[in-house]
């Protein structure tokens, strides 16, 4: 009788022991799981990023970034960017808010945007509160009011097409000056 007190005793021990190892593993595994969806910030950041081949493709400054890693999303605090093609400065950027989606695939430009593309006699400068960026096509999209300054005209549009690679540019209603 002795025994069987023993093997009854053995089986609830390795049972207890069996359940609290299997559920702590799994409490384990929902921690794991609940740090995969937090939010990452830094704060003074510097980066400067290159293409496929080595060269120098874009460079900027944050005063403060916040990325959900969960969700693909980002968002900047006074983003000042420059972009580069061929070695040289081809484009530049400032937003007070900048949100990134989908791995910053496309990027949401918020609060007194300048947008500015560098010519071969001057620049474009484009003031607006809103304007969506696509980094890899290097393309630029809004609905929003877009004041254009070049050295020959200034105008205001409502709305705006951009392709920087082609130098594309669509306005819509636009009014304005130009000086030829």
């Amino acid at each position: 009788m002795d025994t069987k007190v023993l093997y009854v005793t053995a089986i609830a021990i390795a049972a207890v022991s069996g359940g609290y190892y299997y559920y702590s593993g799994k409490g384990n595994k929902l921690q794991a799981d609940s740090a995969r969806s937090m939010k990452y910030s830094a704060e003074n950041i510097n980066l400067t990023q290159t293409d496929e081949q080595g060269k120098l493709y874009i460079r900027a400054q944050v005063d403060r970034l916040e990325q959900d890693l969960q969700q693909k999303t980002s968002q900047l605090d006074n983003l000042r960017a420059s972009t580069y093609k061929d070695g040289r400065v081809d484009a530049t950027f400032f937003a007070k808010v900048a949100n990134g989606y989908n791995d910053n695939e496309k990027v949401v430009l918020r609060h007194k945007v300048e947008a500015t593309k560098l010519l071969e006699n001057g620049k474009m400068v484009f003031l607006t509160d809103e304007l969506t960026a696509f980094p890899k096509t290097r393309e630029l999209e809004t609905d929003k009011q877009v004041t254009v300054q070049t050295p020959q005209a200034e105008f205001v549009s409502n709305g705006l097409k951009a392709n920087l690679n082609d130098g594309q540019y669509e306005f819509f209603n636009i009014r304005g000056k130009y000086e030829p």
